[in-house]
């Protein structure tokens, strides 16, 4: 035990996340002078890191498909609580943070992540492979799930407003828990080697060919390390947005664009994680990564809202504006294209990454 200890106190994989946890519990609540701010930063960014160092741990350890839910998981859940505990502290501030949040996660993940791992895997090989069945059996649950709980509420008319009625609320939770949990049953059970990753021939690639898989010992401890670092990313992240919204105030952008920075720090791991998959040839862990994010993130925000808005005061606003739905209607439609041959190349990666930054655009001058 001694000499796990002294190995594990010279790896900055466990340093790292410990350090930036114990300054979250320093720092959390406090007005921070500047130079205090920079620390927590770069603790954030070293955490992001050992984050996608631990999922890939697991990852190996368990094999895909679970693999790619852990990260997924891992980060909604913990996404989820930030925005609870936001929307408790402030709830005249945040009426719209939980869709503002949702649909930044989607546009990250079906454009942001999704485009990077196809362009990186077409790079790698002119053309990046994947399994259509799979991947298009999980890019028709984010749309079902997007279109439910974030389109149906512009055109309700039970309440005033982009907003559900009570019974609605309930509903949109049911069918978003019961989706969810329907495809991590295909996912994982009967369809599993729809999700594996597969050659340029299309053959199911089963195992990792380079490297032997950790120990169950050492999948636990990353396991572990791998919650603390993803605590660390969300609680320092929202010890720095007092920070954030200071220079987006003094930069004349609106105030919902803090939503899409810190959307985009806590959706880091994934993206890195999903960048180092597609590098090594592995696109269909990529996207069971970014597609997966996307579901989880609705399918777990959604019925946690729906549950914290029994004691929430004020009006609960999930559906998307004109420019949101336009964005959200060519992601899906372009997404499809995408998905449906099997094969990418770099231009469906381009056109991707061009859907994602013209999100971040329209956020900022919308």
């Amino acid at each position: 035990m001694a000499a796990f200890l002294r190995s594990r106190l010279t790896d900055w994989t466990f340093v790292v996340p410990v350090l930036a946890v114990l300054i979250l519990m320093v720092t959390w609540g406090r007005s921070l002078p500047g130079p205090v701010i920079v620390v927590v930063a770069v603790l954030l960014g070293g955490a992001v890191l050992a984050a996608v160092h631990h999922a890939e741990v697991v990852a190996h350890r368990v094999g895909e498909p679970y693999g790619s839910l852990v990260l997924a998981v891992a980060v909604t859940v913990i996404e989820v609580a930030l925005i609870v505990t936001l929307m408790i502290s402030g709830p005249e501030k945040t009426q719209s943070l939980a869709r503002d949040t949702v649909f930044a996660a989607v546009m990250i993940t079906c454009n942001g992540i999704l485009g990077l791992s196809l362009l990186l895997g077409a790079l790698r090989r002119r053309v990046a492979v994947f399994n259509p069945e799979g991947t298009g059996g999980a890019l028709a649950t984010v749309i079902t799930l997007a279109t439910l709980s974030l389109v149906i509420p512009s055109f309700t008319t039970a309440r005033p407003g982009p907003e559900f009625s009570p019974a609605q609320l309930v509903f949109a939770a049911v069918a978003s828990l019961a989706l969810y949990g329907l495809f991590v049953l295909v996912q994982t059970g009967r369809h599993r080697d729809y999700f594996l990753p597969v050659d340029s021939r299309g053959k199911v690639i089963e195992t990792e060919e380079h490297a032997k898989p950790p120990t169950t010992r050492a999948a636990l401890v990353s396991l572990g390390l791998l919650l603390v670092a993803l605590v660390a990313v969300v609680g320092d992240a929202k010890t720095v947005s007092p920070t954030i919204e200071a220079g987006v105030a003094a930069a004349n952008l609106p105030h919902a664009f803090v939503g899409v920075i810190i959307a985009l720090l806590v959706l880091l791991p994934e993206t890195l994680a999903a960048a180092r998959a597609a590098r090594r040839d592995r696109v269909q862990t990529s996207l069971n990564l970014a597609l997966g994010s996307a579901m989880a993130s609705i399918g777990l925000t959604i019925p946690a809202i729906a549950i914290a808005s029994i004691w929430l005061d004020g009006p609960l606003l999930l559906g998307l504006g004109g420019t949101q739905l336009t964005l959200l209607a060519l992601t899906a439609v372009t997404a499809v294209l995408t998905v449906v041959p099997g094969r990418a190349n770099v231009l469906q990666g381009g056109v991707h990454l061009v859907l994602m930054a013209a999100f971040v655009f329209l956020a900022a001058s919308p």
